[in-house]
């Protein structure tokens, strides 16, 4: 490399170890180059750092291990458990729990129906609770402040259960349907005002723009807003998946036909089955040795399976999601 300095060329040798200057309009920087050849920059770790990777590394253990111990017991022989308790792994290996609760073919029925009470009230609640929150944060006249109140008003107080029977069983009819599960508990208020204040954090700018061009209030919210929000869409159908998936007292109170017992209620009579049979004073042999233990965390790990394995593909937009509808607009 070589520069001119008063009309004579002199030149750098040593480029690598030089400071070199560079011109950027009417000021210079320095600008500090790293010798070739160089290894790689090391990472100064400060106390501070170091501290937060132990503590979070402690609390995830905190967290993982309880849940090991819990799928190790649904393992461990029943004799086992009865006599040591938990362990960090299931010696002796049994299977009878699983082999129990999947004889007979109930818990795939059951599985199937909770799923579609899952993943058909999961959608339905979404586009409810979307389309109201985007009517309340439009702030029209007329329309939103009577859905404001009409979606505030049972976070206050509700009907209470003899209305809701009634209503459920009398006027719509749905005894012995999944969608007397569904309805009941297809809007929730909070999560209502969750993505209201999301929506009023939109840029105003964008929808002006829209409207100019000619799209009216449908095709903004489908093409514009909808994409917008799907920070806030995930998290929404996070909380209403965990919410359908873990409902049993719905099931409890309008279906009566065992084949259409949700995973939940159906797992909850079998226990109360089993473990009413072993206690009974003329039970045999087999009836007492029923592995109530080992069923219970066997039903556990069954319950909460699809919820772990749904969780990851939501996770990114969770925090993201909760952070900016978390704030008031």
């Amino acid at each position: 490399m070589s520069t001119t300095i008063t009309g004579r060329t002199q030149t750098i040798t040593d480029v690598d170890a030089e400071t070199v200057l560079e011109d950027k309009g009417p000021k210079k920087t320095r600008r500090r180059t790293r010798p070739e050849g160089s290894g790689p920059i090391s990472k100064k770790f400060e106390p501070f750092t170091v501290v937060s990777y132990i503590c979070v590394t402690l609390f995830g253990l905190f967290c993982l291990i309880p849940l090991w111990m819990i799928i190790a017991g649904s393992f461990t022989d029943e004799s086992v458990l009865a006599r040591t308790g938990y362990s960090l792994w299931p010696a002796p290996f049994s299977v009878t729990a699983y082999e129990m609760l999947f004889s007979g073919g109930a818990l795939i029925t059951s599985y199937a129906a909770s799923l579609f009470i899952t993943v058909v009230g999961t959608a339905l609640s979404l586009s409810c609770t979307a389309s109201l929150a985007w009517v309340i944060a439009r702030r029209l006249p007329r329309i939103s402040r009577p859905l404001t109140i009409f979606a505030y008003i049972p976070m206050l107080f509700t009907g209470g259960l003899v209305p809701l029977y009634l209503l459920v069983t009398q006027v719509l009819s749905l005894n012995n349907s999944w969608f007397a599960v569904i309805l009941p508990i297809m809007l929730a208020p909070f999560l209502i005002f969750v993505a209201v204040s999301f929506f009023r954090q939109l840029p105003e700018e964008i929808l002006d723009s829209a409207r100019i061009d000619g799209a009216g209030e449908l095709r903004i919210f489908f093409q514009i807003v909808l994409p917008l929000s799907k920070p806030i869409l995930a998290v929404l159908g996070l909380f209403y998946a965990v919410t359908y998936w873990n409902e049993w007292f719905m099931a409890l109170l309008f279906i009566s036909d065992p084949s259409l017992y949700p995973l939940q209620l159906t797992l909850q009579n079998l226990i109360a089955n089993v473990t009413n049979a072993a206690s009974l004073p003329g039970a045999t042999a087999a009836q007492a040795a029923a592995p109530i233990y080992q069923l219970r965390f066997a039903m556990t790990v069954l319950t909460i399976a699809p919820i772990l394995l749904a969780y990851p593909f939501a996770q990114r937009f969770f925090v993201k999601g909760l952070t900016l509808g978390a704030s008031k607009g």
